[in-house]
């Protein structure tokens, strides 16, 4: 049912978004509540691997709140930017059970190994 709402939001008139942002956002949503994936492993599930900074532009326009966008971060384990600012994106990482460690970088720990478009 979930699945039903969001591909009906996605074409409603205030939640127009193009064809690349509706994938973005898709595999965004797979990511679970306590692990992060990387721009560019978004980027790369959506079979577009050189289109890492056009993940996060779609990402920073995310009109979804069932898209946890800040559940994306850089390669280098930095949180890299919210639209809301880069401490709250820590604080809902925090709350979510990822561990941020010095220089506000995500525990190796909490970063997916790979994530995967569903067919």
């Amino acid at each position: 049912i979930q699945k039903r709402l969001f591909s009906a939001h996605m074409n409603s008139s205030k939640g127009k978004t193009n064809e690349f942002a509706t994938r973005v956002y898709k595999i965004t949503r797979r990511i679970p509540k306590g692990r992060v994936a990387t721009y560019a492993m978004v980027a790369r599930a959506i079979r577009n691997p050189r289109a890492v900074r056009a993940v996060g532009n779609a990402l920073n326009k995310n009109p979804f709140k069932n898209v946890a966008c800040h559940r994306v971060i850089r390669s280098d384990g930095m949180v890299g930017g919210f639209a809301r600012g880069a401490k709250e994106k820590i604080k809902i990482l925090r709350r979510e059970g990822v561990k941020i460690i010095h220089n506000n970088r995500v525990a190796h720990s909490n970063v997916l190994k790979n994530i995967r478009m569903s067919t």
